[in-house]
Formats: structure tokens, sequence, C-alpha cells
């Protein structure tokens, strides 16, 4: 692989174990079809479902959401063992081994389990590589949803309120369990404590719906959420880091304006569906969009937020302002909430892209 002269090179490292591969694999073909190549030389990397690492092709095309992109073969690649090193080796099937050249920065365009959660970014820690976004606490944190929550109640941001079921203890006595959460009142969101995307998320309107909810949220993981259901506005807030000690920046808020009765599922995330659009900056005034900026730059500096991330709130006649959760690597896709939300507070995508990098080779977790 041709190394170019004077240009920062990136690791792009999508796809993953979790189901959110394709989705992590779109991302990266966003990422890969915007960067700024007068700046940056790009080394991608995709992580197939079975853990291989293997060299991609530096095109954007194959990884276009429509074409359910998923990584499946490719030479193997092979990471560092020291912190002294920072070069990437490239096997082939017939064993023949070839050095890729050293990396910068590792941009881990990775959603969900083994990747967003902190995995990936303590084995990077580990080989001392610098990395784009969040290390390894803030992403366990913001990962599992009953501890983001807990961490955010203590720090006195208003949260939804909330009940975790072990896969145990649904198996044991889900009786127990229904009883418990018969004064909650309906709806109620059922989720995996650690998904996002909205994969295996269930909106709950009646007692007998429940038992398929736990079910589903329980196959992604061995803990699910089930949520009281808040009812109000859907509003988005991006949070960047902040440069030369200063504090983290909020975005203009955008909003996910939908039909009665439905909620952000994955299609309406990722493929766009008529039931739901995005609004941005949503219509807001300027008190309240003051307080939902500081409120999700507290939230990221709870979780010892670094990089990026993006607040999802509630905003409520009854409740007010109340976070739905923190993500630490959002989507990156042409229909995705957070380059929106960044491009209307006056940072093109390419320029948020390169950004991100450039607070990666500074950051100090």
């Amino acid at each position: 692989m041709t190394v170019a002269e004077g240009k920062t090179r990136v690791a792009l490292l999508f796809g993953g174990r979790s189901s959110e591969h394709l989705i992590s694999c779109a991302t990266a073909g966003s990422v890969l079809a915007h960067i700024d190549r007068d700046r940056y030389d790009v080394v991608p990397i995709g992580i197939a479902r079975d853990g291989r690492f293997v060299l991609q092709a530096d095109d954007p095309a194959p990884l276009a959401l429509e074409r359910s992109p998923e990584v499946v073969g490719g030479d193997a690649v092979l990471m560092p063992t020291t912190s002294d090193s920072r070069t990437l080796t490239a096997v082939d099937a017939a064993g023949a081994i070839r050095e890729l050249g050293d990396v910068d920065v590792v941009f881990p365009i990775l959603h969900g389990r083994f990747g967003e959660d902190g995995t990936v970014q303590g084995m990077l820690d580990l080989i001392d590589i610098p990395y784009v976004g969040n290390g390894v606490l803030s992403s366990a944190v913001a990962m599992d949803k009953h501890f983001a929550k807990t961490v955010l109640e203590h720090v006195g941001i208003a949260v939804a309120p909330w009940m975790t079921v072990s896969r145990g203890e649904w198996r044991r006595d889900a009786e127990g369990v229904r009883a418990r959460l018969a004064d909650f009142p309906l709806p109620v969101f059922v989720k995996p404590a650690r998904a996002g995307s909205s994969v295996g998320v269930t909106r709950v309107d009646a007692p007998a719906d429940l038992d398929r909810a736990m079910e589903l949220a329980l196959a992604e993981d061995s803990r699910a959420l089930v949520e009281v259901g808040i009812a109000g506005r859907e509003i988005e807030v991006g949070v960047l880091g902040g440069r030369d000690g200063a504090r983290p920046r909020a975005s203009l808020p955008g909003e996910i304006v939908l039909d009665e009765g439905t909620y952000y599922d994955f299609d309406a995330k990722y493929r766009g569906t008529p039931t739901a659009r995005t609004e941005c900056p949503a219509d807001l005034d300027d008190a309240t969009v003051r307080e939902l900026q500081e409120t999700a730059v507290r939230a990221f500096e709870a979780i010892k937020g670094a990089g990026l991330a993006r607040v999802d709130f509630f905003l409520s006649p009854e409740h007010g302002i109340v976070v739905n959760e923190i993500n630490t690597m959002p989507g990156f896709t042409s229909i995705s909430m957070f380059p929106v939300v960044w491009q209307a507070s006056g940072i093109a995508y390419t320029d948020l892209i390169t950004e991100l990098i450039e607070l990666g080779l500074g950051e100090e977790r």
C-alpha cells in the first residue's frame, strides 16, 4: 500500500460483531466519500461478524446502505502488538505478509457492543494508538443504559423512570416482573441495556404485549430496561469536545417529528420512512435552546466524554427536559442527525470529520 507523503494516516475501523454491523458499514462509506483527501490517507479496515480484521477497498460505493453492506472477505489485518509500533500488517490467503505502513490515528466507526462499548478503545489504549472519540469509561457507561441513567441521575439530570430486568430474573420469575411493572403507566418502552440504533426496542401499549417485548430485548442483551414513555417532542443535540481546555461545544438542536402513535425506530433512523422526519434547527425559543445545550454538555461531562456524542432528549410539557440517552458514536449516514445538527451550526460534513480526527490526535483521556 502506497503511503502518501505528508498526510495523516487514518485507519477507518468499521463493521463489527454487533447487530449494528450494517449501519457501521454504511457510516464508513459516508466517511470515505467525504473525508478530506488532501489531508488524510485512509486505510479501511473492516471487522467481520466473526471478529476478523480484514483490509477493505477504499471505495464508498459497496458500503451504500441500500446495498446492505457487510464485511465478509479480505486480507487479514494484524494490529501492532506493542506500544512502540504503529505499523499495520496484512496477511493474504496464501500466508504472504506485507506491511501496510504506520497509522497516526484510528477512527473506530463502530456502533453497539464490541466497538462502541469501550472494548476496542481499550485495545487501542493498550497499544498506544490515538483514536477518535470516547475512551473506555465513557464508552462503556453510555453503552449501558442502566449505568448511563444512574450517572445522569446522580448529577441531577432528569431521565425517564425505569426498571432493569436481567435475563435470568425474567426466566425465573416473569410473573414477579410483571407485578413490579403493574404500576408503570402505559406505554412503556422495552430496550436491551446495551444496544443502539433502536435494535430490539419495542413500544408496549398493552400488558399482553410485554412478554414478546422482553424476549426481543433479552435476545440482544442479558439485561433489558423497561422505561416509562415520556410524551413530548424528541430533540437531539450534538456535542464536540472542547479545544485547548475549553468546555465541550453543543450544536443547535434538531427535532424528530413523528406521526402520532409512532416512535423513532431503525427504519426511520436509517432508511427514512413516512412516519418520521427531521427538522433542524428545531423550532424552539432561545432560552430552551440554551438549556438543552447546557444539559447536553453537562451529560457529556458527567460520563467524562471525549471527541463527540449525540444527546437525545424528550421535551415534555409535564416533565420538562428529560435525557433519553447519550450516543458516543452516533450515526454518520447522510440522513443521520449528528452531521445535520452540526451543519446547521456552521460545520460542514467534511470539516466535521476533520475536527473529530484532529481532536482524536490531541485527546488526553
